[in-house]
C-alpha cells in the first residue's frame, strides 16, 4: 500500500494530467493544490487556488481555502525566520571553541539533527550556508561535532537527490572516503549512514521535489555513483584505514552495488565493480593477520569480503561475464602463488579460502591451479601456528565438495587427526576437528553412511562441546567448535546429547549474540539439524522397492530423527533460550546475515511454533517481531517460512497481543503471500485462517487486507476442492464482508458471489454452511437490494432457508431467522413470496419453542 507522502505525490500527478488536458478544470485545480499543501509546497498551492478564483470568483468554498493558506503561510514565515536565528545560534554554540558547557554543545547538537530531519528545517539549513559550517565541523576532528555534522547531513541528504548532488560537490567524495576510514568506530558507522542515504537519494531520485524540477537540477547521477564507489575501493586497500572503516566499506558495497531485484536488468555498476576491484576486495580476504605489511581488519572482514564476493558473482547474467571473474581470480591468486616466498604462498592460499565461503564455483575453479592443494597439505604439517591456520581453514572450505571431500578423505584425514592429536595450540587443533567433523558428515542425514568408524562421531562432537563451553577461549577460536557441530549435527545421537548439554547450548547462544557475527551461519545450520526443519520429502514406496530391485543405495532416517524425538529436543533447545538467541541474530545488520543464513532461521522459528503450547512463549521472548523482517526479505523459501511461523501464532494467539501497535498491520502482507497459488495446501491454508482472525478485529485491517489484493485470492480458494480450504476461505469472506467495498463486491452485476453464499448455506458441511449463513445475515442486513437479489440467484432459495430453520443447530436457525427477517423488511414482493411458502408455520413452531433462546 502506499504511505501517506506517496499518496499525495500520485493525486497531484493525477490532478496535473488533468490540468494538461484542461487548463479550466477548476476540481482539478483545487485537488491539487490540496495535495500540494500536504507536500509543504504552500507557494505553488497559492497559485493554484488563486486560479481557482479567477475563473469562479464566487466560489466561497476557494476564496475561504485561498484565505486559510495565506493565514498558514504567513505563520510559516514566522516560523521560518524564528528557524533562522535558531539555526545560525546552533551552529555559533558549536563552531565557538571557546564553549565549554558540553551539555549546551549537545543540546545545539541534538536540535541540529532533528531540524534536519523534516524537509523545512533541512531546506533552511542548506540555504544558510549550513553545508560550508557542518564541513567546518567535520574538519575539527572532534568525535561529538562529527558526530553532529554527519548525523545532520543524513537528514539533509535524505529523499533529496538535486541537494545530495550539491552536498557531494561541497564536502568532496575523498573528504567523506577519509571520515569513513577513520579509527573512532561510531564516527565511521555514521560517515557509514551517510554515505548509504547519498547512494539512496542518488539512485532513487528524488521524494521532496515535484511537477519536473528535478530534471532541471541533476541529469545524470552515474558519475557521482562511480566516483563514491572508487573511493571506497580505494579506502579497502588504504594502509591508514581502520579495520572498522574497511569493514563499513565493504558493508556499503554489500548494499548499493548488486541489483536488488533480477527483474532489473542492468548490472552495469557490478562490472564496473569487477573490472576495478575485484583484485582490491581480494586483498582484504587474502589477508593474513600478524604477518608484517598486513591490512588492518576485523574478525568479520574476511566473511564481509567473501558475502561481496558472492553477490557480485551472483548479480552475472552470462557465462561470459562469469568467465571474466574467474581469470580476475585466477590471475590475482597466480600473483601472489608463482614465483613468490612463503609469505606470497600463504596470501593466496587465504585468497582461495575467500573465495570458497564466497563464490565457490571461482573457488573451486582456482583450487585446481596446479600446486596449491599441495601446498595446502603440506603447510598444514608446518610448525608455526599462523601458517597452519591458514593452511587447515582453506581444507575445512574445500571439502564442501562431495569430491573434493573425497579426494580429502584420501589425502588428509591422517594429516588432520596427527594435528588434532599433536598440537599444541587449541586454535590448531580445533580447526584439524571442524576438518574431521566436515569429512565425518559427508553422508549427510543418511543412517546407512558412516565416513568413520562407529563412535568416532561422537567423541568429536563431545570435544566440540568442550571447548565450546570453555570461556577461557576467545570467541574467535570458539567459533570453530560451533563450525564443527554443524557438521556433526547431522547425526541423530550427536543432536541428543547436544541438546542435553544445556551448557553448551547456552553457550553458543551466547556467542550468535556476540560481535563475532562470522558464526551466525554455524549456529542457524545447528539449530535446523536438531529441529530436523530442513526439507526432506517421504520416497514414493514404488520407487523405494524399485530401488531395492536395481540394488541401489537407499538412504536410512536415524531412529531419533522421530517426529516424538524433534518435538522433545524443541522443547529442550526453547528451554535454554533459543528464541532470544535467534531474535538477537536477525536484528545484525552484518552481512555475514545473508540470505541463506536468514532462511536457515525462518526454518528454525517455523520447527520452534509447530506445536501450539510453545507458540505464546515465543512471542513472548521476542520472536513475533524477529518474524516480520524475516518474512519480508531472503530467499522465496526463508520468506514463505517464516510468513508460516507467522500464520501459527495468529491463528492461535490474540493477534493484538502477539503484534501489539502498529506491528499488527505489518503482518498481513506475509499472510497474504501464503496464498499464492505456487504454495502448498497447507500454507494457504493456515494464510486464510489468519487472516481470518485479523479481519475480525478492525476496520483498519480489513481496508490494510484489501490494499493487499487479497480478497480475489480467498474468493478463488472458496471453489476449492479440498473442504477445509473451502472452508477457512468462506470464514474468511465472512469477516471481510464487514467492510463496505467488500459488500459492494456482492451487488456487482453478472457476479456469483452471492449465488455461491446462498447454495453454500445448504451444503451438509456445517461448519460451511455457518459462516455463508452468516455472510447473508450480515449482507442482508446492511444492503436491502441483496434481499432482492436472492430470490433470482437460486430456484433452491427457500429450500436452503427452510432447511437453515428446520436445523438442529441454534446457530444456523438464528442465521436463518435473521435472513428471512431482512428479506421480509425490505421488499414486499420478496416478503409476500416468504409468506406463500411454509416459512411462517416454521417460524411459529419455532417461536413457541421454550428451549430455543
Amino acid at each position: 500500500c502506499l504511505s501517506p507522502q506517496e499518496d499525495y505525490v500520485k493525486a497531484e500527478a493525477d490532478a496535473s494530467k488533468a490540468i494538461e488536458a484542461n487548463g479550466r478544470d477548476v476540481k482539478a485545480l483545487f485537488r491539487r493544490s490540496q495535495a500540494l499543501q500536504k507536500l509543504g509546497h504552500l507557494d505553488q498551492a497559492v497559485g493554484d487556488l488563486q486560479r481557482c478564483v479567477s475563473l469562479e470568483p464566487r466560489n466561497k468554498a476557494f476564496q475561504e481555502a485561498l484565505h486559510a493558506l495565506g493565514s498558514s503561510m504567513h505563520e510559516k514565515m514566522k516560523t521560518m525566520s524564528c528557524t533562522d536565528s535558531k539555526v545560525e545560534q546552533m551552529f555559533q554554540i558549536l563552531l565557538d571553541s571557546g564553549e565549554k558547557d558540553a551539555d549546551k554543545k549537545q543540546k545545539a547538537a541534538q536540535n541540529l539533527i532533528v531540524l534536519a530531519r523534516e524537509e523545512a528545517g533541512a531546506d533552511k539549513i542548506f540555504q544558510s550556508d549550513g553545508v560550508r559550517l557542518l564541513t567546518q565541523l567535520l574538519d575539527t576532528a572532534k568525535a561529538d561535532l562529527m558526530l553532529a555534522a554527519l548525523r545532520t547531513l543524513v537528514g539533509l541528504c535524505s529523499g533529496h537527490r538535486s541537494r545530495t548532488t550539491a552536498i557531494l560537490a561541497e564536502l568532496g567524495t575523498p573528504r567523506l572516503s577519509a571520515v569513513l576510514g577513520v579509527e573512532h568506530e561510531q564516527v565511521s558507522l555514521a560517515a557509514c549512514n551517510l554515505l548509504h542515504t547519498v547512494f539512496d537519494s542518488l539512485k532513487e531520485g528524488m521524494q521532496r521535489d515535484f511537477r519536473g524540477k528535478e530534471d532541471a537540477v541533476v541529469l545524470d547521477s552515474s558519475k557521482d555513483l562511480k566516483l563514491l564507489i572508487k573511493h571506497l575501493l580505494e579506502l579497502l586497500v588504504l594502509e591508514g584505514a581502520s579495520a572498522h572503516g574497511r569493514d563499513n566499506a565493504l558493508n556499503l558495497l554489500i548494499k548499493v552495488v548488486p541489483r536488488k531485484s533480477p527483474k532489473e536488468t542492468n548490472n552495469i555498476l557490478s562490472l564496473w565493480v569487477i573490472d576495478q576491484g575485484l583484485k582490491k576486495i581480494l586483498e582484504v580476504g587474502s589477508t593474513v593477520c600478524g604477518t608484517p605489511g598486513s591490512l588492518p581488519v576485523t574478525e568479520n572482514s574476511r566473511m564481509s569480503a567473501s558475502v561481496l564476493l558472492s553477490k557480485l558473482y551472483d548479480d552475472l547474467k552470462c557465462d561470459a561475464e562469469r568467465e571474466n571473474f574467474y581469470c580476475l581470480c585466477e590471475d590475482y591468486v597466480r600473483s601472489w602463488f608463482e614465483g613468490q616466498e612463503l609469505a606470497g604462498k600463504l596470501r593466496a592460499i587465504q585468497a582461495v579460502s575467500c573465495l570458497l565461503q564466497g563464490p565457490s564455483d571461482a573457488g573451486n575453479r582456482v583450487l585446481e591451479l596446479e600446486g596449491i592443494m599441495d601446498s595446502v597439505l603440506s603447510l598444514c604439517a608446518s610448525v608455526r601456528e599462523s601458517h597452519q591456520l591458514v593452511a587447515v581453514e582453506a581444507l575445512i572450505h574445500a571439502a564442501d565438495k562431495a569430491k573434493r571431500a573425497s579426494f580429502i578423505t584420501a589425502n588428509g584425514v591422517s594429516l588432520l587427526k596427527e594435528i588434532y592429536k599433536h598440537s599444541e595450540k587449541d586454535s590448531i587443533r580445533i580447526r584439524a576437528l571442524v576438518g574431521l567433523c566436515k569429512l565425518g558428515s559427508a553422508g549427510g542425514t543418511d543412517f546407512s553412511m558412516k565416513q568413520f568408524a562407529e563412535g568416532s562421531t561422537m567423541k568429536l562432537a563431545k570435544q566440540c562441546r568442550k571447548w565450546l563451553c570453555n570461556e577461557a577461549i576467545d570467541a574467535g577460536t570458539r567459533r570453530w567448535a560451533v563450525e564443527g557441530l554443524a557438521y556433526l549435527t547431522f547425526d541423530a545421537d550427536v543432536k541428543e546429547e547436544f541438546v542435553e548439554d544445556k551448557a553448551a547450548m547456552q553457550a553458543m547462544f551466547r556467542l550468535a549474540k556476540s560481535e563475532d557475527r562470522s558464526v551466525l551461519y554455524a549456529v542457524a545450520s545447528t539449530l535446523v539439524n536438531c529441529t530436523n526443519s530442513y526439507d526432506h520429502e517421504e520416497p514414493d514406496p514404488q520407487m523405494l522397492e524399485l530401488a531395492k530391485y536395481a540394488k541401489q543405495h537407499i538412504p536410512e532416517q536415524h531412529p531419533k530423527d522421530k517426529p516424538e524425538f524433534v518435538k522433545r529436543r524443541v522443547r529442550k533447545l526453547l528451554t535454554a533460550g533459543v528464541v532470544s538467541a535467534l531474535s538477537c541474530m536477525v536484528k545484525s545488520e552484518n552481512p555475514a546475515l545473508t540470505n541463506s543464513c536468514r532462511e536457515l532461521i525462518s526454518r528454525v522459528f517455523l520447527a520452534l511454533v509447530e506445536e501450539a503450547e510453545d507458540r505464546g512463549g515465543v512471542v513472548a521472548q521476542g520472536g513475533g517481531k524477529a518474524l516480520i523482517p524475516l518474512s519480508l526479505e531472503g530467499t522465496e523459501v526463508g520468506q514463505t517460512k517464516a510468513a508460516q511461523a507467522l500464520a501459527k501464532i495468529t491463528i492461535t494467539s490474540n493477534p493484538e497481543m502477539a503484534f501489539p501497535g502498529e506491528r499488527i498491520y505489518e503482518v498481513v502482507r506475509p499472510l497474504v503471500s501464503l496464498l499464492h497459488l505456487q504454495r502448498t495446501g497447507l500454507e494457504n491454508f493456515e494464510g486464510l485462517m489468519a487472516l481470518t482472525n485479523l479481519a475480525g478485529i478492525s476496520e483498519r485491517l480489513r481496508q490494510k487486507i484489501l490494499k493487499e489484493k487479497a480478497v480475489p485470492m480467498i474468493e478463488g480458494y472458496m471453489f476449492e476442492e479440498h473442504e477445509l480450504i473451502r472452508l477457512a476461505a468462506t470464514e474468511c469472506m465472512c469477516n471481510m464482508a464487514m467492510s463496505k467495498e467488500v459488500q459492494e463486491l456482492f451487488l456487482a452485476e453478472g457476479s456469483d458471489r452471492l449465488k455461491l453464499m446462498v447454495l453454500y448455506s445448504g451444503e451438509e458441511d456445517e461448519k460451511l454452511r455457518r459462516a455463508a449463513s452468516g455472510t447473508l445475515a450480515m449482507l442482508t442486513a446492511l444492503h436491502p437490494l441483496i434481499c432482492k437479489r436472492i430470490p433470482q440467484v437460486t430456484v433452491h432459495w427457500l429450500e436452503i432457508l427452510q432447511a437453515l430453520l428446520l436445523s438442529p443447530s441454534t446457530e444456523l436457525q438464528h442465521r436463518g431467522a435473521v435472513v428471512v427477517m431482512n428479506m421480509m423488511a425490505a421488499e414486499r414482493e420478496v416478503a409476500e413470496q416468504l409468506i406463500a411458502s411454509e416459512m411462517l408455520e416454521i417460524l411459529s413452531v419455532l417461536a413457541k419453542d421454550k428451549d430455543k433462546p
